[in-house]
């Protein structure tokens, strides 16, 4: 029967629907070996092994995983009417429950030194298994059924306890080299008892097992900014970065997914690798050639979110020959099975009854009967032991490690560890840097080109104001914009590095924050310093400095409201949309567009949140202060007769400067904690 075929007959076997399954557990004599099927007629009787002596995991290094009955139904609201004059109405008036079942009583086991791939076409459930099976099912999925490792209850913590998982996509920090990506990792995912040396000397093993060593000192690279290593050595290193805990239990999401047939092989070859040494790995993996089928230890072929069949390559070509549905010689076993599954439009029936009789042979085989018994016996065993029957040594250090903190490393470790990261992350782009100190530059000696020196006089007084208030606005808008992309951009691996208990959010953040503050505190003294005596202001040295300290602590304000709008951002583009609306409200009540006399009560907490009138505020009176007198030029113009004047006009005080640094110390700080929150808050979304 070829692949393309559209008589699906053969598949019915009236054998296999008639056969009868016994368990047989009683000592076998010394001529059957254990496990072997003895026939008879239309029953098969299997003769099952006497019940593994699974032992407490803690310490192990080989994990045999088995599941059973295992079944997903995702969850949906649907409007029963769309009428825009029904939205009034309750919200369970209005909306039904649809639940769709993608998981079906699926059954399976993954043993020790094999390599499992889950395969199956489009919306088979493969993912949904995979994520099922890893505790990590989205919002909208219900999951139910049995999980059991080495015969012991599975729990979310036991299984990140002992199992790595490799997602799909790969996220990495560009700038950094692999090495330096391979060190960081083993500083906040290893144990915090290792020493450093240890430390090292497992990062260089695992560079020379996973053929690293070429391209060790090489950037990781930016797609589209940066070029960096090839496709498949970065899916080598995203192996690399969960093997460094030597885990006996790994996960594998699509790993050939964008890889050339080559690449892919190399990926397979690596698995099957970490397999021959031990390890139990399972991996979905979409369509995959016949060299990479001929890698896998074993197959779990998926089907409308039931199990086709779970077995050896060997067993499946025997298994679909005993149904009528035999691969054909020079073709893709792979693709054979999975287009023999696939749906087909407008065949819907014919598909359904050839996934149901599939299903249903496997689940009578010989073969199914086993992997059923074997989860089924962990089952028993998971019950021993959480109705009392056993002890439970796994479940004690399960527990223990749900009680202790979920981070490897203490929290001295990861701030050291995240803030040389992000240290390096700033230094390796120097052109960014240059740009920043290039464009402070420019702009500095604009302003002074277009201010250059003014006098204490009737015009004076104005372009000195608006020279002043363009230190504010530049102060912020360029500050604002070098930040507000730096937590957006990063969201992915911090959620994916943090929920991995890599470390903690606020390490994260401070260290970010911290890695970039040089920056921030020197940019505006070397604004100030080129603008500040070509405009003429005050001459004095004390005001000099004082003018370069507000204009740090104003940059510092503003660099804080860029961090919250960039935390508060899910992406780069809606941060650029959204934050100059926001900032203008804070300009336009800055003292120099609308007096703060004139400011309408019912909006006058908006001036008290805008650092543009703390900082006005500040700079002027640090200006005009102690001024005396004011040359008048020219008759019949209002001409301000000392500096007091200038502050009373624009409705501000000397006294109030003590509280206008203040007030940006406190806004500096508050917009660090709602940035921090807002954090915290995609992180609990990202969950």
């Amino acid at each position: 029967m070829t692949a393309g075929s559209e008589e699906h007959e053969p598949l019915i076997s009236s054998s296999v629907d008639n056969q009868r399954v016994t368990y047989n557990n009683s000592p076998q004599d010394g001529n059957t070996p254990s496990g072997s099927p003895r026939t008879s007629g239309g029953e098969v009787t299997l003769a099952i092994p006497q019940t593994r002596n699974y032992g407490a995991i803690g310490g192990t290094e080989k994990v045999t995983y088995t599941w059973a009955d295992v079944n997903a139904f995702a969850t949906e609201y649907r409007s029963r009417d769309r009428r825009f004059w029904n939205f009034w109405k309750p919200s369970s008036d209005r909306m039904f429950q649809q639940r769709k079942q993608l998981l079906r009583s699926v059954n399976g086991a993954a043993y020790p030194g094999e390599l499992l791939a889950i395969m199956g076409s489009s919306g088979a459930g493969k993912t949904t298994l995979l994520n099922t099976l890893t505790f990590r099912t989205p919002s909208g999925v219900v999951s139910s059924g049995t999980r059991a490792l080495n015969g012991q209850p599975a729990t979310p913590e036991a299984l990140t306890a002992l199992s790595a998982y490799v997602q799909q996509q790969d996220l990495f920090i560009g700038t950094l080299t692999v090495r330096e990506h391979l060190i960081f990792q083993a500083l906040v995912r290893m144990d915090r008892h290792i020493p450093y040396a240890q430390r090292m000397r497992r990062v260089q093993e695992v560079i020379q097992e996973l053929a690293l060593s070429k391209c060790q000192n090489t950037v990781i690279g930016i797609p589209g900014r940066l070029k960096g290593i090839s496709g498949g050595e970065m899916k080598r290193l995203s192996f690399a970065s969960e093997v460094l805990t030597d885990p006996p239990l790994m996960f594998c999401d699509e790993p050939t997914s964008g890889l050339d047939s080559f690449m892919a092989q190399n990926v397979i070859q690596v698995l099957s690798g970490l397999a021959k040494k031990g390890k139990t790995v399972v991996c979905t993996i979409h369509q995959p050639s016949s060299e990479l089928y001929a890698m896998f230890d074993k197959l779990l072929i998926m089907a409308d979110g039931r199990v086709a069949f779970l077995g050896s390559p060997d067993q499946a070509t025997e298994f679909f020959k005993d149904l009528g549905a035999a691969c054909p010689a020079n073709y893709n076993p792979a693709d054979h099975y999975i287009q023999l599954l696939a749906g087909i439009p407008g065949r819907e029936e014919t598909t359904k009854h050839t996934i149901d009789t599939v299903c249903t042979s496997f689940a009578k085989s010989e073969i199914g009967c086993k992997i059923a018994y074997e989860a089924e016996n962990a089952m028993f065993h998971e019950r021993k032991i959480s109705g009392g029957w056993a002890d439970a040594p796994w479940s004690s250090v399960a527990a223990l490690r749900a009680r202790r903190s979920p981070y490897k490393a203490s929290w001295c470790a990861q701030f050291r560890a995240v803030l040389w990261r992000s240290w390096l992350s700033v230094t390796k782009e120097p052109m960014l840097i240059k740009v920043r100190f290039l464009q402070t530059i420019m702009v500095s000696i604009l302003i002074g080109v277009i201010y250059f020196g003014q006098h204490l006089d009737q015009d004076g007084v104005m372009n000195i104001n608006g020279a002043i208030f363009m230190f504010l606005t530049n102060m912020t808008f360029q500050n604002i914009f070098a930040v507000i992309n730096v937590f957006c951009s990063e969201l992915p691996i911090f959620i994916r590095e943090h929920h991995s208990g890599m470390y903690r959010a606020d390490v994260y953040f401070l260290s970010k924050t911290l890695a970039e503050a040089p920056v921030f505190a020197t940019i505006p003294l070397v604004f100030t310093t080129i603008a500040y005596y070509m405009i003429g202001l005050n001459p004095a040295p004390e005001r000099f400095f004082i003018a370069s300290g507000l204009a740090a602590l104003i940059t510092n304000v503003a660099t804080s409201f860029g961090y919250l709008i960039s935390c508060a951002s899910s992406s780069v583009s809606m941060a650029a949309s959204v934050g100059p609306p926001i900032i203008i409200p804070f300009m336009l009540f800055g003292g120099f567009f609308l007096n703060s006399g004139s400011v309408p009560p019912y909006l006058g907490w908006i001036s008290y949140l805008s650092w543009f009138r703390y900082g006005n505020e500040a700079l002027l009176v640090n200006q005009w202060s102690g001024i005396e007198s004011i040359d008048c030029t020219r008759e019949n113009f209002t001409c301000p007769a000392s500096g007091q004047v200038v502050l009373q006009t624009l409705s501000f005080s000397e006294k109030d400067f003590t509280m206008d640094v203040v007030n940006m110390v406190l806004l500096f700080i508050g917009f660090r904690l709602l940035a921090y929150i807002a954090l915290l808050f995609r992180t609990r979304r990202g969950k």
